[in-house]
Parts: structure tokens; C-alpha cells; sequence
């Protein structure tokens, strides 16, 4: 039997984790604040700690290192409702063995505690680098997004930065893969030299090898002085092969011994040079197809993926999109008067598939910041939405967008503004939601399990929202 503490300050959080440990046939103790979990650690010596991020008085991440001082290695999960990528890099640094973001299904928590206590005798390695002490550059554009698929990028990013393996960034065109390389430079210990980027498919196979590797001194009668390639320039540092899926087959034999090896043999050279660079790759192309005909050699791809990170669409994380185009319109208008979205504005966002993903988005706000007039944006001054061969035609889609907008403006027309509450959030959920949960049920013939899959939510969360609309028995 193991003894898990669980430190937490919400009763029903710290009640349902503990009655799903004790199931496991676990002893559980519980504290609300880290004052009281160091003097229950010291009694209870617990053999994994799950560890809320926001606690009264001392935060869960600052008193991980007195957690550890006082029992030991022992492996400690950090849960939190608001995560981000900072927060993840700082939990993986303060030796977190993992990273739970809010609401999570209990499931998930007990696979996660039985993986951290079959674990218990590992090492968990700190970093030395601070998030906080990097020093911010033109090329620190935040990553954003609070969805599931977000929280699980920042913990991959969190996660691998404090290594030296070579990884593999994949995701559609748009989706910010070179925003993530970034991050994980800098938060890497490599963070104080150089990131240095190349984009692959904008080059010849000739200029490429020159590019990456350098040449040596007379290899041609032009050539008095030798040149120095990407990966000796980005030595001690990073470097971003941008569309690997590009790269010609002779330079890719290269490729693989400088990664493998660490080692480069200039062109012209006669012996070759060590060098210590991190790799990572990103493409938007699938790699698979590509080694099926023979153009990517498999054993780079392998060589290249140690890790993989996938991004996902933005259609897939719809989310993030307020809180994304607030971001961007903030950019475009810095300096000059502030703007902000209508509530049809945010819905016709919101309901576009953006096949150009967040790179889309960002043309759309800033070409809408530039075009209005006013100091709120209508769905007129957004530009019209980009229809590709695998996109969705959002014709199907406008009867509802005026719908909705002729909606809002119905109810804002009533709010007199006397400084009561509208709840115009509220009042649309209430409308909407138990139209969208009714059929999706009925669609999955009542499994509730189905539904909440096809509705991208959590099985608790969709039990929460049935019974908060009346929908218990449906």
C-alpha cells in the first residue's frame, strides 16, 4: 500500500481524488495550503504528492523544493485550472513528475499516480535554466491558448526542453510550429546561444550543402577563406530545419551523420569537424508517404523523431480563438486607439475553419484593424474567409452567423445599461447548449461516453452540463 498526499484547498478536488486513491487500496492524507502539507509530509512520508499550483500563502510550485527537502525524491504531480506554458516549464524544472491541468478525469489522475509510483526510485532531473530570467527578444511571441490541446503542447514543450534530444515538430501549415522550436530553445539550457532557423525548401540541393555545412578553404580558386555553415554558426545553440519533408536525398545522408555523430565534413574538406548543436525539425508535410516512395530515408526520420510534438489545427481547438484574435488585435492597434470585437464578430470567428490556422487569424484581425472605422469590429470589416480544396464553405453556415448576431442584438437592445447584469454569456449558453447536448446524444444513441467524444468534452463536464440544463433523463 502507498501513502499519496494530496494538497489541495478545493474540498471537492481533494474529497473525489482522495476517494478514488483510497479505491486503489492506497492511504491517503490531505492538506490544504503547502504550510500544512510540509507538516504533514514530515509525519506521513508520502510515496507521491499531488500538488495544486494556486494555494493560499505559498504557491504549490514554490514549495516544491521544501516538499522534496523534507521527503526525499518522491515523485509529485502538479495540478492546476490555469496552465500555461510558463507555469509547465516552471513545474518541470522544480523536478515535477508531471503535469495535470484542470478538470481532468479521474481516470487520468489514477494512471498518472500508478505511473509515478512505479517510478518512485527515478531521479527527477531540475534544470537549470529560469523561464523568468530569459531575457525577452523580438522573437519571444507568447504561444496562446488555454484548450486541452494546448495544455498538452506545453507540457510536451516543458518536458523536453530540458534535454538535448532532436525533435520532430509536425502540423498543418499556419499551426506555429517555429513559435514551439522556439520556446524549447528557449527554455533549454542552450537558451543563452544562438537559434539559428533555416527553411529547407527555399533552397537548391548545392547551395543547401553549402548552407548547412560549410566549405573549406580552396575548394574552388575563388575560395581563399573558409565559410562557416549553419551548424558550426549555431554551435552550443539550436538549430531549425524549417520543411525537412523537402530536403534532397544526398544532403540527407549528411544529415544523419552530423545528428548521429555530431560531427560535419565541409564541402572540400578532408576531415571532419565536431560540433554540438541541438536539431530541431518541423514540417508541415506528411513523412510517412514520403518514405513509402523513397524520398525521406526512414532511418532519419527515426533519427529526427526521438520526440514528436504534433500541433493541432485550430479548427480543432476553437477555444482559443477569442483569446487569440484579443491577442493580435492588441498588436495591430498598439499605439493607436484601442479596438475590440463585436459579440457577432467573435461568433463569425468562431465559426470560420480557418485552413490557414493561426497565421489566418492574425492576417484576418490585422486586415479588420486596419479597415474599420469605428472602435468595434463587425463581421463586415473581417476580410472574406479563405475556401480551400479541403476546407469547409461557410455558406451553409451565414443563415445561423445572422441569426445569432440578430439575437445578441436583440438582447443587448434590452439590457438598459443601469449597471445590473445582462448575462448575455449565460443566456446564450442556456439557449444553445441543451439544443447541441440533446442531439449529440441522439446521435450516439444515448451513450454518454460517445457524446462526449463527438462534443470534444470531458465525461464529467457533459454530466455536469446535463444536469445543469434539466437533462439528467435524456
Amino acid at each position: 500500500m502507498s501513502r499519496i498526499l494530496i494538497v489541495d484547498d478545493e474540498p471537492a478536488i481533494a474529497w473525489s481524488l482522495s476517494e478514488l486513491l483510497r479505491d486503489g487500496g492506497h492511504e491517503v492524507s490531505v492538506a490544504s495550503s503547502a504550510e500544512e502539507a510540509l507538516k504533514v509530509a514530515c509525519q506521513f512520508a508520502p510515496n507521491a504528492i499531488l500538488l495544486d499550483v494556486r494555494l493560499p500563502g505559498v504557491d504549490g510550485i514554490s514549495a516544491m523544493s521544501d516538499l522534496k527537502s523534507h521527503c526525499g525524491d518522491v515523485p509529485i504531480i502538479v495540478m492546476t485550472a490555469f496552465g500555461n506554458l510558463e507555469t509547465a516549464v516552471r513545474a518541470v524544472e522544480a523536478g515535477a513528475f508531471d503535469y495535470l491541468t484542470k478538470p481532468f478525469d479521474l481516470d487520468e489522475a489514477a494512471t498518472l499516480v500508478g505511473r509515478a509510483l512505479d517510478s518512485a526510485s527515478r531521479t527527477a532531473e531540475t534544470s537549470a535554466s529560469s523561464a523568468a530570467g530569459n531575457s525577452e527578444s523580438q522573437n519571444n511571441e507568447p504561444i496562446i491558448g488555454s484548450s486541452p490541446a494546448m495544455q498538452r503542447i506545453f507540457k510536451q514543450v516543458a518536458l523536453v526542453a530540458r534535454s538535448d534530444v532532436p525533435v520532430l515538430i509536425t502540423g498543418e501549415s499556419g499551426t506555429g510550429k517555429e513559435l514551439v522550436a522556439r520556446a524549447i530553445h528557449r527554455h533549454s539550457s542552450r537558451q543563452d546561444a544562438p537559434f539559428v532557423p533555416i527553411n529547407l525548401a527555399a533552397m537548391s540541393e548545392a547551395n543547401l550543402e553549402v548552407e548547412l555545412f560549410g566549405f573549406a578553404r580552396g575548394v574552388s580558386p575563388a575560395t581563399t577563406s573558409a565559410r562557416k555553415g549553419l551548424f558550426e554558426r549555431a554551435s552550443g545553440g539550436t538549430l531549425l530545419l524549417d520543411e525537412i519533408g523537402d530536403i534532397p536525398l544526398p544532403v540527407q545522408i549528411k544529415l544523419l551523420r552530423a545528428i548521429e555523430r555530431q560531427e560535419i565534413l565541409p564541402v572540400g574538406a578532408s576531415s571532419t569537424k565536431t560540433v554540438d548543436v541541438r536539431v530541431v525539425a518541423v514540417t508541415s508535410r506528411e513523412l510517412g508517404p514520403l518514405i513509402a516512395s523513397g524520398e525521406f530515408r526512414e532511418d532519419l526520420f527515426f533519427r529526427l523523431g526521438v520526440v514528436s510534438i504534433e500541433l493541432p489545427p485550430l479548427r480543432t481547438r476553437g477555444e482559443d480563438i477569442p483569446e487569440l484574435a484579443r491577442h493580435f488585435l492588441q498588436r495591430a492597434t498598439a499605439g493607436s486607439a484601442a479596438k475590440e470585437f463585436s459579440p457577432a464578430a467573435l461568433c463569425e470567428l468562431a465559426a470560420r475553419p480557418w485552413p490557414g490556422n493561426v497565421r489566418e487569424l492574425r492576417n484576418a484581425v490585422e486586415h479588420a484593424a486596419l479597415m474599420t472605422g469605428s472602435s468595434v469590429i463587425e463581421p463586415l470589416d473581417l476580410p472574406a474567409p479563405e475556401v480551400t480544396a479541403g476546407g469547409r464553405d461557410l455558406s451553409a453556415t451565414e443563415p445561423l452567423l445572422r441569426e445569432t448576431a440578430r439575437w445578441i442584438e436583440d438582447r443587448l437592445a434590452q439590457f438598459d445599461g443601469d449597471g445590473g447584469e445582462a448575462a448575455l454569456y449565460d443566456d446564450f449558453l442556456q439557449t444553445i447548449e441543451p439544443v447541441l447536448l440533446t442531439a449529440a446524444l441522439k446521435h450516439c444513441q444515448g451513450n454518454r461516453a460517445a457524446a462526449a467524444r463527438l462534443l470534444g468534452l470531458h465525461r464529467a463536464t457533459l454530466r455536469q452540463k446535463l444536469r445543469s440544463h434539466g437533462l439528467d433523463s435524456v
